[in-house]
């Protein structure tokens, strides 16, 4: 399925999918929250998670679906990996504020 994401979210599924995570932050305003298997990073700690992640579970997104409302974008897709219970399927909950993500929850 051919899914048209606004550019910020675009970027944030190349650099989840292909771990090329330079420049990250820039894709987040400076207050952003992400939220990922209950715990939260801010600030400097939004690179460290996704550079974790993608370098310890390789983890490819196929997206599914997108719901978008106003300043939220909600993301299904088939992530599959090098952790236990791949693939699953996950729903990235966005919020974006001036064509940045302000906040991301990330679960089943």
């Amino acid at each position: 399925m051919t899914t048209e994401l606004p550019p910020a979210l675009a970027a944030f599924f190349q650099a989840h999918n292909t771990g090329q995570t330079e420049g990250f932050n820039e894709l987040f305003t400076g207050d952003a929250l992400v939220s990922d298997e209950e715990r939260e990073y801010r600030g400097d700690a939004i690179k460290g998670w996704i550079d974790k992640a993608t370098t310890e579970y390789k983890p490819v997104a196929e997206i599914a679906d997108l719901t978008q409302m106003g300043d939220t974008a909600v993301v299904t897709a088939q992530v599959s990996g090098t952790f236990p219970g791949s693939p699953i399927q996950l729903r990235y909950n966005f919020t974006l504020k001036d064509d940045k993500i302000a906040a991301l929850s990330i679960g089943p």
